[in-house]
């Protein structure tokens, strides 16, 4: 976690510095997200905002294809242990 300086500078974490390959000098931009902000870094392609009936659109039809894998994936029932949670939970105590 990085802390904010008097100057409201920040660190980046090295490890995602290189993971983001983020160099010494680079601009970075920093973007508000609802309640929190999204740190973009240099060369990061950004998504194009979409406006309130493409995104419900696209949620609805992710939600039917959510339906569509619920209602085929059906499990078979579970096979009887030998054992139940609660006899795992007194294995080994003494008394």
């Amino acid at each position: 976690m990085s802390k904010v300086t008097s100057k409201l500078q920040v660190t980046i974490p090295k490890s995602l510095a290189l993971q983001y390959s983020i160099q010494p000098g680079d601009s970075i931009s920093f973007e508000a997200a609802g309640d929190i902000i999204r740190v973009l870094p240099p060369n990061a392609v950004t998504r194009p905002q979409l406006g309130r009936l493409k995104r419900l659109a696209l949620f609805d039809a992710g939600t039917e294809r959510q339906r569509a894998r619920e209602s085929r994936a059906k499990r078979p029932a579970a096979k009887r242990r030998g054992w139940t949670r609660e006899e795992l939970y007194q294995r080994g105590s003494t008394d």
